[in-house]
């Protein structure tokens, strides 16, 4: 039985993925990045695209442990949205490591 150095004498378990050390120094310097950008741009409006091609926009509110948080208006029904009525409470987390652009909107 062998022993994985993270566990506290439980068997090891068949590792299923592990990613390369250099992707994931990528990853938190990207987090890392980001998280000082989002502390910059705090109460702003923001439009927020992630990697699959999904638009947000909102004010960026925290960001954290790879999540960055934008409030969001965000219309309750489709005759809502007809009517223009939108609520603006709606905090949205989003993964950091999903995010593809990040712009900052002047209103």
């Amino acid at each position: 039985m062998s022993l994985s150095p993270y566990s506290s004498g439980m068997p090891s378990q068949p590792v299923l993925y592990q990613a390369e050390p250099h992707v994931a120094q990528t990853v938190k310097s990207i987090r890392d990045r980001i998280s000082q950008i989002c502390k910059q741009y705090r109460n702003q409006t923001v439009r927020v695209q992630t990697l699959d091609g999904q638009v947000y926009e909102g004010v960026l509110m925290h960001c954290e442990k790879g999540m960055l948080y934008i409030s969001i208006a965000y219309p309750s029904s489709p005759q809502d949205q007809a009517r223009g009525l939108y609520y603006n409470n709606v905090i949205l987390p989003l993964v950091l490591y999903e995010l593809l652009v990040i712009t900052l909107l002047y209103t």
